[in-house]
């Protein structure tokens, strides 16, 4: 009875089917961790692994639908990094996956053009941003801690890190806390695992684990804003900044982003190695690109790399495509977002650098704005 329930479930002409189409197109699917995946990266591909917001969620795919519908269907919009099928013991899939392309403008339009697509056989899909978390919250670190020296710590213990940002206890004595930046959510699931136990066993220190994450509520998920985020009023671009280096002295952006870091090293309040040099002063970007200029601004005032999450909201009625969104730089509290309208582009990549730019020059003009920092 089972087997007959089974044999139903599976609808052997959808399995025949996808056997063709993987012999057809030369395609592999691997099995792990129950779910089955293609790519990460695909044979064809060229260039690093996608950074955030390139990645969506598809739900309420039927239980009977397979990757040779599935994959075809999501490449129609762009190239395929990685595609991740969530399965079953029984073989059905579990009505979900995960799709990521090379950039999130891409993946904004796999959003648009795909959610509530009804398929031929049946069901209508899901498509929505995927949330990403590549941020650790580490606390209960010691006093003492030294910012480039925990990097050093933790570039040992675990894979992925990418930068660390320090926060020392303000002057009510709280806790010591370092906000980890992963080049991947699956990175930092894996420290997430390893670093309380390699920190008891290499330091003899207890340290807490958490994830960081920036999602405030179901209206963030749906609108893209965020009532703690900086959101200008206008739809227009702001006017562009002039961003020269500047010359002078930087005063601090933040009161709580330290502008040296604390006299006694971690490591040897640990016990490990001391004398560690700080990373050099970042140099100035040679060219007036804002993306780059923004990028320098952080690494210069120790604020994290800055992730962009780029979603589309809609075409006005005078033909500008309208995007909502949201940067998020890890010193600050809060993430930068607001909307932008360009011009329809020649291509995909063509409108991915245009909304980035504008997007970082709002940034810039938001952080001049709100902190001490000397307008470029």
């Amino acid at each position: 009875m089972e087997g007959q329930q089974l044999q139903q479930v599976l609808n052997p002409q959808r399995l025949k089917s996808l056997q063709e189409w993987m012999l057809k197109s030369s395609i592999t699917l691997t099995q792990v961790n129950g779910q089955r995946k293609y790519g990460g990266p695909p044979p064809v591909w060229q260039g690093p692994a996608p950074g955030p917001g390139c990645e969506v969620f598809i739900s309420q795919i039927p239980r009977d639908i397979y990757e040779d519908r599935l994959i075809p269907l999501f490449q129609s919009i762009g190239t395929i990094y990685e595609f991740r099928l969530m399965m079953n013991f029984s073989g059905q899939n579990r009505g979900f996956a995960y799709a990521k392309y090379g950039d999130p403008v891409t993946a904004s339009a796999a959003v648009m053009t795909l959610h509530h697509y009804r398929l031929p056989e049946g069901g209508c899909l899901t498509v929505r941003k995927s949330t990403e978390k590549r941020q650790l919250r580490l606390g209960d670190l010691p006093t003492s801690t030294n910012q480039g020296e925990l990097l050093t710590v933790l570039r040992m213990l675990s894979d992925g890190v990418e930068d660390v940002l320090l926060k020392m206890p303000g002057p009510k004595g709280r806790e010591v806390v370092a906000l980890v930046n992963y080049s991947s959510h699956y990175a930092a699931s894996m420290a997430k695992k390893v670093l309380v136990q390699a920190f008891r066993k290499r330091y003899g220190i207890s340290i807490t684990v958490k994830w960081m994450s920036f999602s405030k509520s179901k209206h963030v998920a749906e609108t893209g804003q965020d009532d703690d985020c900086f959101t200008p009023p206008a739809l227009n671009p702001l006017p562009k900044p002039s961003i020269t280096p500047p010359h002078l002295h930087p005063q601090p952006l933040l009161h709580d982003v330290p502008s040296h870091p604390p006299i006694q090293p971690f490591f040897r309040a640990v016990g490990g190695p001391a004398g560690l040099r700080d990373e050099m002063m970042p140099q100035a970007p040679v060219n007036h690109d804002a993306v780059s200029q923004l990028q320098w601004i952080c690494e210069l005032y120790r604020l994290g790399t800055p992730q962009y999450e780029v979603r589309f909201h809609r075409t006005s009625s005078d033909g500008f495509l309208c995007f909502i969104f949201k940067i998020l730089i890890p010193g600050l509290l809060f993430p930068l977002c607001g909307f932008i309208r360009i011009l329809p582009g020649t291509s995909i990549q063509a409108m991915k650098v245009e909304v980035y730019r504008a997007a970082a020059e709002q940034a810039i003009q938001t952080m001049c704005k709100v902190s001490n920092l000397r307008p470029f």
